[in-house]
C-alpha cells in the first residue's frame, strides 16, 4: 500500500471510534505511531526508575565530593601554616615560662615581703606596716595581697615604687594614697600591693 493512501486512510479515520479491540484492524502507519509511543512511554518509565534513583545517588556524591573537597583544602592550608603555627606556639611557651618564673610561689611569699623591706630602707623610709591579707584564688591562679604603709620624702618613696616594680618577681601596685606626716615635706605613703602564685591544673598553688 502506498503511503499517500495511508495518508488518506489516516485523514478519514474517525479517531472517536477507535476501539483498541480492533487495533489489528487499524491503518498500518497507525499502528506503527501506536507502537513508537508505547516503546517511548516504555523507555520513559525505565529511565525514571532506573536511571532517577542513580542521578540523585550521583547529585549526592557530587556534593560530597565537594564537601570533601573543601575539608581538604582547608586542612592542607592548615599543613602548610604547620611550621609557623608550632614556631608561633614554642615563642609563646617560652614567653609564658619566663612569666611563670616571675610568679613567686607560696613558700617564696615570706622571701618577697623580705625584698620589699629590704627596698623600702635601701631608700631610707620607714616602714609603718607590711600585712599579708588573706589570698584570693582564681581558676589558674592565688592572688595574694598585702598593705604596705612607708614613710619618707617624695622622691624617695618615688625611688621605692620604682624598686618593687623591678623586682624579679610580679609584684602590682593598687590604691595609692599620700598623705603628709608632721612637716618638713615627709610624706606617708599607703598602698595595696598585689603578687600572684600559679596554680598547677587549674587546681593546686606552685610549691
Amino acid at each position: 500500500m502506498s503511503l499517500s493512501g495511508e495518508w488518506r486512510r489516516l485523514k478519514e479515520l474517525d479517531w472517536r471510534e477507535l476501539d483498541l479491540r480492533e487495533a489489528g484492524g487499524w491503518p498500518w502507519s497507525l499502528q506503527l505511531i501506536c507502537c513508537l509511543l508505547v516503546l517511548g512511554l516504555t523507555f520513559a518509565g525505565m529511565h525514571w526508575y532506573l536511571a532517577s534513583p542513580k542521578a540523585e545517588e550521583l547529585a549526592r556524591a557530587e556534593g560530597e565530593e565537594s564537601s570533601l573537597l573543601e575539608e581538604y583544602r582547608g586542612k592542607a592550608a592548615q599543613a602548610a601554616n604547620l611550621p609557623a603555627m608550632r614556631e608561633r606556639n614554642a615563642a609563646l611557651q617560652a614567653r609564658l615560662d619566663t612569666l611563670l618564673e616571675m610568679l613567686p610561689s607560696g613558700a617564696e611569699i615570706p622571701s618577697l615581703i623580705d625584698n620589699i623591706s629590704e627596698t623600702a630602707i635601701d631608700n631610707q623610709l620607714l616602714i609603718d606596716a607590711i600585712r599579708l591579707r588573706a589570698p584570693v584564688p582564681q581558676e589558674y591562679y592565688v592572688e595574694q595581697p598585702f598593705d604596705i604603709q612607708v614613710e619618707g620624702d617624695y622622691h624617695r618613696i618615688a625611688s621605692f615604687l620604682s624598686g618593687v616594680a623591678g623586682l624579679p618577681r610580679i609584684v602590682t601596685q593598687h590604691d595609692f594614697t599620700l598623705a603628709p606626716v608632721g612637716g618638713g615635706g615627709r610624706l606617708r605613703l599607703s598602698l595595696l600591693a598585689k603578687t600572684y602564685s600559679y596554680r598547677h591544673d587549674g587546681g593546686e598553688e606552685s610549691p
